[in-house]
């Protein structure tokens, strides 16, 4: 069982138990029924996924990436009534939250058009929806970076501080993996020590606008760079045009807020 379907499992049993009792006390075994997922404002779909992992009888009419305005049908149903009405939260619960990351990740992508900038997710992600989020970013139009602490490595300030410096962490990170290296550096002392000592991916952190086109200016492509700290959807533009290669924004996936979608059901 993969993240995803271990997922979908866990939640529907979180919210169904051992059963629905009201559907079960107020609707008849057999009753068929067809339901409709509708987007109630313009969103761009993410999530979508899971709805094979709990639905049989599935139409998908927008898949993740896909763009709904209010009024538009994003997927449809059908089966047991008891069985639609059981799994109506749980499916709802993924869809309003997963869109809602896919559509500010839009946001964020359209933001940067033309730049040459690309924004790139970060692993602020609710623990156990990693891999969906992350999915959902991707479909929302930026990049996403690191799934874990086991596919690149990234030294941040408190890795520097426990390996010795900049450069004892990067000779360090060069002999004991292969895997792409990036730096974070905090100082302009820092950025120089990392570009003397063959740091050719670097992370600027919490610098204004201003000081990012300075630092990125003293790199002269010596390295890519990666500005992250302090970057909103009003302000990753500003941070874009900094000539940075990419710009992180944590808040795709720890604030994206929920998008409205309802469910409506009808008998058959």
């Amino acid at each position: 069982m993969n993240d995803v379907e271990l997922a979908v499992r866990r939640a529907l049993e979180e919210d169904i138990g051992p059963g629905d009792v009201t559907s079960e006390a107020c609707i008849p075994a057999g009753r068929e029924a067809r339901g409709v997922f509708l987007a109630r404002q313009h969103l761009v779909v993410g999530g979508t996924e899971v709805l094979p992992l709990i639905y049989h009888d599935l139409e998908l009419l927008k898949r993740d990436g896909y763009t709904a305005e209010d009024g538009e049908v994003v997927a449809k149903v059908r089966g047991k009534a008891r069985d639609l009405l059981a799994f109506e939260r749980t499916a709802l619960n993924f869809l309003q939250r997963l869109s809602g990351v896919a559509t500010l990740a839009r946001a964020f992508a359209e933001a940067v058009s033309g730049t040459g900038c690309k924004v790139l997710d970060t692993r602020k992600t609710t623990p156990g929806l990693r891999i969906l989020e992350k999915h959902a970013a991707a479909a929302g139009g930026v990049t996403n970076h690191r799934i874990g602490l086991f596919d690149a490595i990234l030294i941040k300030n408190n890795h520097i501080a426990a390996a010795g410096g900049v450069k004892q962490a990067l000779e360090n990170a060069r002999t004991s993996s292969g895997l792409p290296i990036e730096i974070e550096v905090r100082t302009r002392a820092e950025l120089r020590e990392a570009l003397e000592n063959g740091a050719r991916a670097l992370l600027l952190d919490n610098l204004t606008p201003e000081e990012a086109r300075e630092w990125i200016d003293e790199i002269a492509s010596r390295a890519t760079v990666e500005i992250s700290g302090g970057v909103t959807l009003e302000t990753v533009r500003a941070y874009a045009l900094t000539g940075a290669d990419f710009v992180s924004a944590g808040a795709i996936t720890h604030s994206a807020p929920a998008v409205d979608l309802c469910f409506r059901l009808e008998l058959l």
